[in-house]
């Protein structure tokens, strides 16, 4: 048996890159003299002390699988960290398979098992950062890897949804995949030329009234009926909801939890909760104005990766070995300026919570500046020309005094 054995495993939710990963990875090390193994559906057997679901790969298994949207060693949310007995289970069974090097692809809480491997016992570990939310504390310019992929497909939805929506002179309320950061939303919102993005970091307050979120759309719904446009998009991210009350919460639908204690978005209709309470508000003023709900995000993890992911996720899988080979451990690889970065997981952790840091959208970037520039919302300067507020008025089937009192 080799005196160098390397395991790879998956996980979290698929992204885009992942096979990219797994096939440079896998040729790098084979080509250094390791034996590499993979590991099936991320800790899950492992916290039970099954073997079974650990195959040997070889280069003819993964030459070719970079072209491929998924995850040929599938992928799990279990999570080795919730108590002293799993995470005893993981190292000794990796132990016992004579594991001497491993590779975890994922995403925060992924980082957070990989990492404690490392800190109990000998192997050596490193991770890949995975995530289509582009959240992991890279630099600002870095991306997470499977986000260029999710963002481009993600554009080309919200296209041809604005297209129907032109079409049929309706509304779409899309609600994009990002528990804690809305880059996905926004990248998609801005590229696409949506008619407005919403995301929870513009909210400084801890908690947003439902009614605020609904207020902004239909704030928008009534500018675009006074330009004479009865259709639009409007760009939600789904960590609004997180920013909700708890009550008004609990009154979306049984909101259920991971292993890691995460709301289960996709429990979770928020996309058909807003377009309800705007079909109501303007079917008691004798509006009739056709919406309709989406939520994307399923759709975008197993893509075919774009060139850049694929190119991307070549050098994050080299790097991962590189950094094992130079004696590296417990640390999270990157690529930044061209070079392999390694980023200590005590760097990247937050003390106060012990777990990785999450990486938000600045909102006072330009970037931010420039998405929001082109939003459309009801304005301050829209309540300054009486003309116009008027107009604003009748589109809404409101008073003027009723429209000032609603959204100034």
């Amino acid at each position: 048996m080799s005196a160098k054995k390397l395991a790879i495993l998956v996980g979290g939710g698929p992204a885009p890159g992942i096979n990219s990963v797994i096939s440079a990875a896998t040729i790098k090390a084979i080509d250094e003299g390791f034996e590499v193994v993979g590991i099936e559906d991320g800790f899950k057997w492992l916290l039970r002390r099954e073997t079974s679901h650990v195959r040997p790969l070889s280069i003819d298994d993964v030459s070719r699988i970079h072209l491929r949207g998924g995850s040929v060693l599938g992928t799990a949310r279990e999570n080795p960290t919730k108590s002293e007995e799993t995470m005893t289970a993981v190292v000794e069974t990796l132990k016992a398979l004579s594991v001497t090097h491993l590779v975890t692809i994922g995403g925060d809480d992924t980082a957070l098992s990989s990492s404690t491997v490392a800190a109990r016992s000998d192997i050596r570990t490193v991770h890949v950062p995975k995530t289509i939310d582009n959240d992991l504390p890279l630099p600002a310019h870095i991306p997470t890897f499977g986000f260029q992929t999710a963002r481009h497909v993600g554009v080309e939805l919200v296209q041809n949804l604005m297209e129907d929506a032109h079409a049929t002179r309706r509304w779409y309320i899309v609600v994009a995949m990002g528990r804690q950061a809305g880059h996905l939303a926004l990248g998609i919102g801005k590229a696409a030329g949506a008619t407005l993005t919403l995301i929870r970091e513009e909210f400084e307050q801890k908690t947003v009234p439902f009614a605020r979120i609904c207020d902004i759309i239909e704030g928008a719904i009534i500018k675009r009926r006074a330009m004479g446009r009865h259709y639009g998009i409007a760009v939600l991210a789904e960590g609004l909801i997180e920013k909700l009350d708890p009550n008004e919460l609990k009154e979306l639908q049984d909101v259920e939890l991971d292993d890691h204690g995460h709301i289960r978005f996709a429990e979770v209709d928020l996309a058909r909760k807003v377009k309800v309470e705007l079909g109501g508000r303007f079917k008691q003023r004798g509006l009739r104005i056709t919406i309709s709900s989406k939520n994307i995000g399923y759709e975008l993890r197993c893509v075919d990766p774009i060139p850049f992911d694929m190119a991307y996720c070549r050098e994050l899988g080299n790097a991962a070995v590189r950094f094992l080979m130079c004696g590296g451990s417990g640390a999270m690889v990157s690529i930044q300026n061209g070079r392999m970065v390694p980023l200590l997981f005590a760097d990247i952790r937050d003390p106060s919570t012990g777990k990785t840091r999450v990486r938000n959208v600045e909102v006072k970037s330009e970037s931010f500046r420039v998405a929001r520039e082109y939003m459309l919302r009801l304005e301050q300067t829209d309540f300054e020309n009486l003309d116009w507020l008027g107009k604003l008025a009748q589109a809404g089937n409101l008073s003027v005094e009723e429209l000032k009192r609603r959204f100034v």
